[in-house]
C-alpha cells in the first residue's frame, strides 16, 4: 500500500541496499520501486526512470542458510548428529540474531541424509530438534550432511546444505584398500613363492650333479 511505504539507501552510489529492518512481518507482501536521479546540480526535467521489483513474501520466499554442525559420534550401531539453526538479519531488542526457527517454528524442519563411506546409496531422517540418532552398521564409516526444510511451501521448501562431514571408526584394511589390493598381493606372493621354490630346485640339482662328478674317478689315472 502507497501509505506504507518507506524510504531506503537516499542518493546512494551502490547497487544494493539492505531492506531488512523494514520488512518486519515477514509474512506481508513487499515490492520495492527503485528510482534513479541526477546528481545534485544538475538540471534534468525529464521524469526519472524508475523500475519495480516482483513481489517478494520473506516468510516464502527466502532461502534457508546451511546449518552448522557442531559436533557428531558414531558409537556403535548409533551415530548421533548435533546441530545449530542458521542465523537470518533479524534481530531481538537486546540485538542478537534471531535463528530461522525463531521465525519460522514449528513450519521448520531438519533432514539429515547419511551414507557409508565409499557408498552412493543415501539414507534420510527427519527432526524438529536440534538432533538425530540414527542407527548404522557398527563397522563402516559414514558421511552425512544436514538441509533444512518448510514442507508447507510450494517453492524453494528445502534450504542449503551444510557441510559434508565423515566419521572415522576404526577400519580395516580390507575396508580400507579393497579386495583388488589384496589379489595383486596374493598373486605377487605365489609368484615370489613359485620362483623360491624353482630356484631351489634347480640349485639342488646342480648340488646333486657336481658332487656326482667329483665322484667319479679321473680318465687315464
Amino acid at each position: 500500500q502507497t501509505s506504507d511505504t518507506k524510504k531506503k539507501c537516499i542518493l546512494t552510489a551502490e547497487t544494493e541496499c539492505d531492506v531488512t529492518d523494514v520488512l518486519r512481518n515477514v509474512k506481508e507482501t513487499y515490492t520495492a520501486h527503485i528510482l534513479s536521479v541526477t546528481s545534485l546540480g544538475m538540471d534534468n526535467f525529464e521524469e526519472p526512470p524508475f523500475a519495480v521489483s516482483e513481489k517478494f513474501t520473506p516468510y516464502n520466499q527466502t532461502i534457508l542458510g546451511k546449518p552448522e554442525i557442531q559436533n557428531y559420534t558414531q558409537k556403535g550401531s548409533k551415530l548421533t548428529v548435533v546441530f545449530e539453526d542458521p542465523l537470518t538479519p533479524y534481530t531481538f531488542p537486546n540485538g542478537s540474531f534471531q535463528s530461522i526457527r525463531d521465525i519460522f517454528q514449528h513450519d521448520l524442519e531438519y533432514k539429515l541424509y547419511y551414507w557409508k563411506d565409499q557408498s552412493s546409496g543415501k539414507k534420510d531422517a527427519t527432526t524438529k530438534s536440534h538432533k538425530f540418532e540414527v542407527s548404522i552398521d557398527s563397522t563402516k564409516n559414514y558421511c552425512f550432511y544436514i538441509q533444512g526444510i518448510i514442507p508447507s511451501r510450494r517453492e524453494n521448501r528445502n534450504g542449503q546444505e551444510s557441510m559434508v562431514l565423515c566419521t572415522s571408526v576404526g577400519r580395516g584394511i580390507l575396508d580400507e584398500y579393497g579386495a583388488e589390493v589384496f589379489i595383486i598381493i596374493a598373486v605377487i606372493a605365489i609368484a615370489v613363492i613359485t620362483l623360491a621354490v624353482v630356484l631351489s630346485v634347480i640349485l639342488c640339482k646342480r648340488k646333486k650333479a657336481k658332487a656326482a662328478r667329483e665322484k667319479e674317478p679321473l680318465n687315464g689315472v
